[in-house]
């Protein structure tokens, strides 16, 4: 989930983690608060930084990664495990 305190340089680490060790398919998502007394969104990530990721992650080897505002991994499995 982006929106919490991470950067870009982050999410670009976690990415490469996440291919070193064989990962397949990614989601990244916007964070939105659930309740009031839940961690609080520290930024909305713009669409266009959504788009950056996804494709730096297939450029480095991911074969499926889903990145938007709204992408839900637990919400959109059946269309991730369609189109893999």
């Amino acid at each position: 989930m982006g929106g919490i305190v991470e950067r870009e340089v982050q999410v670009k680490q976690a990415l490469q983690g996440m291919v070193d060790v064989g990962c397949d398919i990614v989601t990244i998502g916007q964070y939105l608060q659930p309740a009031d007394n839940k961690l609080k969104v520290k930024e909305f990530i713009h669409p266009n930084v959504f788009g950056l990721y996804k494709d730096y992650g297939l450029s480095i080897g991911i074969k499926y990664i889903s990145a938007g505002p709204f992408v839900r991994s637990s919400y959109n499995v059946e269309e991730i495990i369609k189109n893999f």
